[in-house]
Parts: C-alpha cells; sequence; structure tokens
C-alpha cells in the first residue's frame, strides 16, 4: 500500500457500495496487473485520497491522520455513479474541483444507460463511462489515461522530454548509433544539393550538345552541294 505505482503497476482506486461489484471490479483490475484499492463510498474515496474540504492545509500535517493513505499515488479513480450519500457524479466534481486531485483521471461506472448521465459526467471532466456489468475489454481502455496523466506530470516535475530536449540542443541520432550536430546534418544536405545541382547542370549540357550536333548534321544534309544533282559528267545530246 505505501509504494508508488510504477510504469506497470499503475494504483487505481474502485469506489462502489456493492460488494459483488468490488470484487468484480478488483479482479479484473488485478487481471490487467494494476494494483487496486476499494472502499465503498464516495467520501472514504476522498478520505483516501487527503481530501479534507480545505485546499490550504490539504497534505499538511494538521489535514494528515496517521491512518491515512495518501502516501500511496493513486493514478486513476473508477466510481460508480448511484451510490447512497455521495454519487458517483459528486465525487467527481470534488476531484475535478480541488487544485491537487484534478489531474487524476475519473471513470464512471452504471448499470443504467441514461444519455443524459453520461454527458453530464463527461461534460463534467470523466475520462470514459462504462456500463455495468464492467469487461476486461473495459479495463484495457484504462491504461492510455493513466500513461498521459503520467506523461503529462513527468513533464511538469522533471521539464522537457529529453528527445526535444537533444532536438533544441541541436542533436539528432542516426540510425547507426552517432550523434550529429543540426549545424553537421545541414552542411552535408547542402552539399549533397550542391552536387545534385551540378550533375543536373552537366547532364542538361550534353543534352544540349547532343541536340546542337544532330541538328548541324540535318542542316548539312540538306545543304544545296549535297541536294543538288551534278551535271558536269553528263553529254549534252544535238540533234
Amino acid at each position: 500500500m505505501g509504494m508508488a505505482a510504477t510504469d506497470d503497476q499503475f494504483h487505481v482506486l474502485a469506489v462502489d457500495d456493492s460488494v459483488i461489484d468490488r470484487k468484480l471490479i478488483e479482479r479484473l483490475l488485478k487481471t490487467s496487473s494494476f494494483q487496486v484499492t476499494t472502499v465503498d463510498s464516495g467520501s472514504k474515496a476522498l478520505e483516501f485520497l487527503g481530501w479534507h474540504g480545505n485546499e490550504i492545509n490539504m497534505f499538511s500535517e494538521a489535514s494528515i491522520s496517521p491512518n491515512n493513505h495518501q502516501e500511496v499515488e493513486v493514478n486513476l479513480v473508477i466510481t460508480d455513479y448511484c451510490m447512497p450519500g455521495m454519487t458517483g457524479y459528486d465525487l467527481l466534481r470534488k476531484i475535478k474541483e480541488s487544485a491537487l486531485l484534478r489531474d487524476i483521471p475519473v471513470v464512471i461506472m452504471s448499470s443504467e444507460n441514461v444519455p443524459s448521465r453520461i454527458t453530464r459526467c463527461l461534460e463534467e471532466g470523466a475520462e470514459e463511462f462504462f456500463l455495468k456489468p464492467m469487461k476486461l475489454s473495459d479495463v484495457n481502455k484504462l491504461r492510455p489515461h493513466m500513461m498521459r496523466t503520467k506523461l503529462k506530470n513527468d513533464i511538469i516535475e522533471n521539464g522537457k522530454p529529453e528527445n526535444e530536449e537533444k532536438q533544441e540542443n541541436g542533436e539528432e541520432k542516426q540510425e547507426n548509433g552517432e550523434i550529429i550536430t543540426t549545424g553537421e546534418a545541414d552542411s552535408e544536405m547542402q552539399q549533397f544539393q550542391t552536387a545534385q545541382s551540378l550533375q543536373q547542370q552537366t547532364s542538361q549540357n550534353n543534352n544540349n550538345n547532343n541536340d546542337n550536333n544532330k541538328r548541324k548534321s540535318m542542316e548539312e544534309g540538306l545543304s544545296p552541294d549535297r541536294t543538288r544533282p551534278r551535271y558536269s559528267d553528263l553529254t549534252v545530246m544535238s540533234n
């Protein structure tokens, strides 16, 4: 419980007042290698997340009780819609209104297919809305949301991604593993383009010379000396 989730094992907080549904969700999530914590109400979910209704004192020594579990990183909350007391929609709103929790992806489940309910949850910030009973295909849709949030958090904490930093520093990696600067790559490209241009110019000059030679040969073949018959060797007969 006290360890942070890794790339291969994200931590999901499942909220449902039905013990049967909680067991089903837990089994499906663990089958997909997720770390799972289950609670039976929205208020307990907020308590687990460390939300005490006071943003200023949130996660301070005064607001954390010794039995709280907010040292565990929660990567996603999946909650039933219809629950006594606090509904799944109410829990969604509480999380999205919190400056420290709003980045946690929230998924809503319900046994009732009510379009207006689905639309309202998605507009409030829910990532998905699943119809019960939950299926393994539904669980497969959860990881991309957690990966996207984790990448966003890594960028915020550590700055720009490593590949972006390398591009800004003028470095590119070749297929053979060698590192060259962007300036070197531009210089090589310029040399290649210059050589290609010279090659095209030479080819064009050769074509022009060939055309001139052909034209000259044709003109010589049609000259008067070649086309006019010669009569010097003929004998003129007279009557």
